[in-house]
């Protein structure tokens, strides 16, 4: 029996030979500075030797799975990884789907559910023939990943449903199953938008300008040839129906019945409502004009299978919510069906701490009979639900997309749900659990990973917030620096003896019971952004006004309301205000002083690429120039290489074994695919005489896979790749290595690079940025570094608005307007708006209950 998890000689990355002992069934905790090497010691070294063991342990053969570069490993347990990135990007996955509570509620609903007789209009009584529901471990006919054969709205498969008479006047209706409350079944999805909750339609702002005539080519893509064959067309149809389409007018002069037929065409109901006693022409030539929208839409629908075309297109559509089921993704007669008083879709709308009240409210308000029936359900999906509510997520709701969730959140979902495992003997590896959360919230959270830890397991996480580490039962430091200046073990023990250790810069921060911060002094250009009315998601018809000049923060706990305010309000509206765009703002009044900056740069965390093709490098345009510099050497143009050989994305230059990836990725079933080296290149993505090239006796390959501060000394002498590179190592990236793939960032690593790209373009000082959560996975070092950028940003004339739960940062800033008090149904109020000294006289923020006990201001 091993008491601890032993690791000797690793070497993976930039670990240099250590070894190191993780304590079994104890809560530990990897910290360091960003790119010290954690995630290695977790991740590539931990995480993989436990997946080649095993596959191992299967009979399957695993050489083509490396081993990680470390002696050996010993004491090892069964794995379980939680890491940050979002993998769930299925438009039909929601926070119920993914936590099956919706799954539950639809057997509710089915089992409870009362509806007014279509007929007669009188209430469909129950009539119980089951005194017990079997629960089961996974709903099959709902899967979360969205069955998308099967969701057409079509009602094909519906001729054998089964029905109940109403007890008053006999009509038959359809009886109520699961497949009813499932957006994902005919049965129960809206038949117009399938499901889906929105429809694509076209943007005709982009697809004509109204300012020009037919003829002056006014329609986005007709040229002459099209203009003149669509003008025959036009004048047989003017024949047919009796009116006249004049190509050599602007298209705003045209009149309703005109312009209805050139957007939508001759077959359209649109159209056919001027002429209802007219029979449509049979053909094109005869004046079948398919119309303009319904021509982007047609050949966006047939687009299906081509995400390619279908991307092209998509510039040309917008998403707008369902008008039959509103949104809400079901028929309207599966919205009306109520269980105390409730329907499925209110229920799906309730923040998770109000929907555990509501379904634990059941035993007071449904019949014995009933209840009978639903009991096991009720039972269990409260303790689901207070699973989710301890890792910090009530505020969520069932109806929230999935791919919408933050990488923390999506990371704490599944943490619930390992919650009621019941496993033990188990290493769980998580990374950076705390991201998004509130400081109050994280205390929810250290219960929660004890409580795993008394399961019997073992807790490895990968942290910098120093409530956690100071929770943990070891502390393992990983340093002294990042990328090629860490990569060894800097101190371990408790948080008390890594405290004492002078060598390690984790120690200096555990060992500070306040950080003191000197009052900012900037006050500011006089001028506001005032949002008036703010009403979305849970804000509360809320006014707001943003200061000018000044670094601004919106604090409060998780779910109160700030992304809602600056990210689906204030981001949205600005982006249509000075970028001619048209997306969908959250409800408000008006947005006031917009004017009064030139304009505006949203850094959120959504992903910079879902292949492994967009990298730092790419991302950036840093390589642009690299690859030029390559191209100019002599070698290269005695073998007549050009830029465009130093590719990987290109043919030419790249391997084509593996098309320039380094990698090749093998099916294996039932299993998880699995990434191998290419065996032709072998990882170095391009052909033998291009990697013959050499700067400075580094090949491109050699410049791919150094980190962002190895790339800096190479690149010292070329100014413009320098300043590039230097930008991204001042938010914090110098870890990175260039050609490390877009998809494997974190959500705050791709946010960074993002703001780094955005640095790297010259402004005029009266720009509007907006960030969210932009300290995200950076140790306390690291955001004295990003928090001084941001404050250079201001000291330039321009005004940065951060979501932030940081301490370091809310105590750093001009002005701090905080959400709550709670989140979800509790929140979406102003607590406390001003200076940081202002606010701290406010005693029923969160925020300012944690800064008074963590930050000193001076």
């Amino acid at each position: 029996m091993y008491d601890y998890i032993t690791i000797k000689g690793a070497r993976e990355n930039n670990l240099k030979n250590i070894s190191l002992e993780i304590p079994k069934n104890k809560l530990v905790v990897l910290t360091g500075l960003s790119g010290s090497g954690k995630s290695t010691i977790a991740f590539d070294t931990l995480q993989k030797e436990c997946q080649r063991q095993y596959m191992e342990s299967l009979g399957l053969g695993t050489d083509f799975i490396s081993k990680p570069k470390v002696d050996t490993i010993t004491g090892l347990s069964p794995s379980i990884s939680i890491d940050q990135h979002l993998t769930n990007r299925n438009p039909r996955s929601t926070v119920g789907t993914v936590t099956e509570i919706y799954t539950y509620l639809r057997v509710l609903f089915s089992k409870l559910g009362k509806r007014d007789c279509p007929k007669c209009g009188k209430i469909i009584e129950l009539e119980f023939e089951n005194d017990s529901v079997e629960i089961w471990d996974r709903d099959t006919e709902d899967i979360d990943e969205g069955d998308t054969k099967n969701n057409k709205s079509s009602d094909d498969n519906m001729d054998f449903v089964n029905t109940v008479s109403c007890p008053n006047c006999a009509n038959q209706v359809p009886e109520l199953t699961m497949s009813s409350f499932s957006f994902n079944k005919p049965q129960g999805a809206c038949p117009t938008c399938t499901g889906l909750g929105i429809i694509n339609d076209a943007d005709i702002s982009m697809l004509i300008d109204a300012e020009k005539s037919i003829e002056e080519y006014a329609i986005t893509g007709w040229d002459v040839h099209y203009v003149k064959r669509n003008k025959q067309v036009f004048d047989n149809a003017s024949k047919h129906y009796g009116f006249t389409l004049d190509v050599t007018v602007p298209v705003k002069e045209l009149g309703q019945v005109e312009m209805d037929f050139l957007l939508y065409g001759a077959h359209s109901p649109r159209f056919m409502k001027h002429f209802p006693n007219v029979k449509p022409p049979s053909t094109v030539t005869k004046g079948a004009f398919e119309g303009v929208v319904t021509n982007i839409l047609r050949r966006y629908s047939e687009g299906a299978n081509d995400p390619k075309y279908r991307e092209k297109i998509e510039k040309y559509l917008i998403q707008q919510v369902c008008p039959d089921c509103e949104g809400n993704k079901l028929r309207k007669e599966i919205q009306e069906v109520i269980v105390d008083d409730t329907t499925i879709i209110e229920a799906s709308k309730m923040s998770l701490d109000r929907l555990r009240e509501w379904i634990i409210g059941l035993k007071d308000s449904v019949t014995d009979e009933g209840m009978k029936i639903v009991k096991p359900i009720v039972e269990d999906v409260s303790e689901r639900l207070k699973r989710l509510i301890d890792v910090g997520v009530g505020y969520l709701t069932l109806d929230r997309s999935a791919p919408t969730l933050s990488a923390g959140e999506a990371q704490r979902l599944r943490l619930a749900l390992l919650l009621g495992s019941g496993l033990t003997g188990v290493l769980y590896v998580l990374d950076e659990p705390t991201t998004g959360l509130h400081a109050r919230d994280t205390e929810r959270l250290i219960k929660v990973l004890k409580q795993l830890r008394d399961s019997g397991n073992t807790i490895l996480v990968i942290e910098h917030d120093m409530e956690l580490v100071k929770a943990c039962d070891h502390v393992i430091d990983i340093g002294p620096g990042a990328g090629e200046n860490g990569g060894e073990v800097v101190a371990f023990g408790t948080p008390s003896e890594v405290a004492k250790c002078e060598k390690s810069i984790t120690g200096k921060y555990l060992s500070e019971t306040k950080i003191t911060i000197e009052e900012s002094k900037r006050k500011g250009n006089g001028r506001l952004i005032s949002i008036k009315g703010a009403r979305e998601n849970n804000l509360k018809n809320i006014d707001v006004d943003i200061p000018l000049g000044m670094f601004v923060a919106l604090t409060g706990v998780s779910g109160s309301g700030k992304s809602t305010l600056l990210l689906s309000t204030l981001g949205p509206a600005a982006r249509n205000y000075f970028n001619q765009k048209n997306e969908v703002v959250g409800k408000h009044d008006r947005i006031e002083g917009l004017e009064h900056v030139d304009k505006i740069i949203t850094i959120d965390q959504i992903p910079i690429g879902r292949t492994a093709r967009s990298n730092s490098a790419t991302y950036t345009d840093v390589f642009t120039p690299i690859r030029e510099i390559y191209a100019k050497s002599a070698e290269a143009k005695k073998r007549k290489l050009k830029a465009k050989h130093f590719s990987f994305n290109v043919k030419g230059g790249r391997c084509e074994k593996c098309q320039g990836a380094g990698i090749l990725t093998i099916n294996m079933n039932f299993l998880p695919e699995v990434q191998v080296r290419c065996p032709v290149c072998h990882g170095k993505r391009f052909r033998r005489e291009v990697l013959a090239v050499k700067y400075k006796d580094k090949s491109i390959a050699d410049v791919l896979n150094m980190t962002i501060d190895e790339a800096i000394d190479l690149f010292k002498d070329e100014k413009i790749i320098y300043d590039k590179l230097l930008l991204l190592e001042e938010v914090g990236l110098g870890y990175l290595k260039l050609g490390q793939p877009a998809n494997t960032l974190s959500g705050g690593e791709a946010q960074r690079l993002k703001l780094a790209k955005e640095l790297g373009k010259r402004g005029k000082g009266h720009t509007l940025y907006l960030l969210d959560e932009p300290t995200t996975g950076l140790h306390p070092q690291d955001v004295l570094k990003l928090t001084s950028l941001l404050e250079r940003l201001v000291d330039a004339g321009n005004t940065v608005v951060v979501i932030e739960h940081n301490l370091d940062v809310i105590g750093r800033v001009d002005w701090i307007i905080d959400f709550g008090p709670e989140g979800g149904n509790g929140g979406g109020k102003i607590v406390t708006k001003g200076s940081i000294k202002q606010v701290l006289d406010n005693k029923q923020s969160m925020t300012v209950k944690q800064l008074i006990e963590t930050v000193n201001i001076v």
